[in-house]
């Protein structure tokens, strides 16, 4: 299958220092983008591999959890850390650490999880309303992360009434950041309805001295080209779209250098991939049980669309070793080819459009009164991403 034509191709993406052979970023997302699947994906594709989201605040504090989850493999280059963090003292602190003990060669800013656990104590995508909390965040980031690039990826706003991109992609950039990435989504709409694409081509003509990249609806590279050529953005940041379809990188890097190819793969494919995840979570946990059980997430992305029965399906979803899941897989017909359509499309939980939960008068001002200080004390207790 050939790849739909569109627009010449983007050109290769330079972050700060880093100069990414195509325009295409993993997003952060909390449980997923551990280094087993960011070194899955590596071996499909190009692009730039971020963390899971990491609190300032633990790092700081060098909880094991919060160490364990900044350790990169020897063959992940260039290491990306994702943070989370209220406090302009922690987060400087944080980015600090990471510089100082030479951890991360890029590091990005979250200021979009509209979890409610997030926003209701004034983080994530609520954040950005207070500006001038925002902006003492990233400034000290971008200090602190001196030669190191640091980036923010945000959302449109708290929801349609309470938007903040544009002023908040402003004060980034004056901030000296080396990308700013939106999901053009806003809190209140988590990842229900439809991206909104023009609101990237806005943020695009608002910033102008920095890459801006896209991030909502990239179900695939055609999606992906489709995007950059109505918005005009620098680069895509693909999240939900590649669960259970690693092999999407591949997709993407083909479609940005012009090629035409794209990736059909068998349900022997699929199950190579699947028990290759399982391996790597396996390394990665270094315990085998944690390893399968956290595979199990995964079971309905890699096999939507495929002939696997549900019985099957909830025989691999409580796995416990890994000659129990490579039993299961063999009973699978490894010759079925790919199905087409039923593969690919939306995947993960869209959820649906719900009042954000916000502090006690956090939309009564921008500025940061002194009750809502307190508020942010505990904030940074959260390890939620999105």
């Amino acid at each position: 299958m050939t790849m739909p034509t569109t627009t010449t191709p983007a050109r290769p993406l330079t972050i700060g220092g880093l100069d990414l052979e195509v325009p295409v970023v993993l997003a952060p997302m909390a449980g997923i983008t551990n280094t087993a699947f960011r070194r899955l994906c590596r071996e499909f594709g190009a692009g730039l591999y971020v963390s899971e989201m990491i609190t300032s605040r633990a790092l700081v504090e060098r909880t094991p959890e919060s160490m364990r989850l900044i350790t990169h493999h020897e063959s992940e280059t260039p290491r990306s850390i994702q943070l989370y963090g209220v406090d302009p003292k922690t987060v400087s602190e944080a980015v600090t650490m990471l510089v100082a003990e030479d951890r991360a060669d890029h590091i990005d800013l979250n200021f979009g999880c509209p979890v409610p656990k997030v926003t209701r104590k004034g983080g994530g995508a609520a954040l950005p309303w207070k500006s001038g909390l925002f902006r003492d965040i990233v400034e000290g980031a971008v200090k602190a992360a001196g030669d190191i690039p640091l980036t923010v990826k945000m959302r449109k706003g708290i929801d349609a009434d309470h938007l903040t991109y544009l002023e908040a992609g402003r004060i980034a950039e004056g901030a000296g950041v080396a990308s700013i990435a939106l999901h053009a989504r806003t809190a209140s709409e988590f990842y229900s309805g439809h991206a909104d694409w023009p609101a990237i081509a806005k943020l695009k003509e608002a910033v102008t001295s920095v890459p801006v990249l896209g991030n909502g609806d990239i179900w695939s590279a055609d999606d992906a080209l489709r995007m950059v050529d109505e918005t005009g953005c620098d680069g895509v940041v693909v999240g939900r779209g590649c669960l259970g379809r690693p092999w999407l990188f591949g997709d993407l890097a083909a479609a940005f250098r012009g090629e035409e190819a794209k990736a059909e793969p068998s349900l022997g494919d699929v199950a190579r991939t699947f028990r290759r995840h399982a391996e790597l979570l396996t390394e990665f946990f270094d315990s085998e049980e944690r390893g399968c059980r956290d595979i199990r997430k995964h079971v309905a992305w890699y096999f939507k669309g495929y002939p696997v029965g549900g019985d099957l399906r909830a025989k691999l979803a409580t796995v416990d070793t890994l000659a129990h899941l490579d039993d299961l897989l063999g009973t699978l017909d490894w010759s079925m080819p790919y199905p087409g359509e039923g593969a690919e499309g939306p995947r993960g939980r869209a959820g649906t459009p719900k009042n954000p939960s916000l502090p006690d008068g956090w939309l009564d001002s921008q500025d940061l009164a002194g009750h809502d200080r307190a508020t942010l004390v505990d904030a940074e207790l959260d390890t939620s991403g999105g």
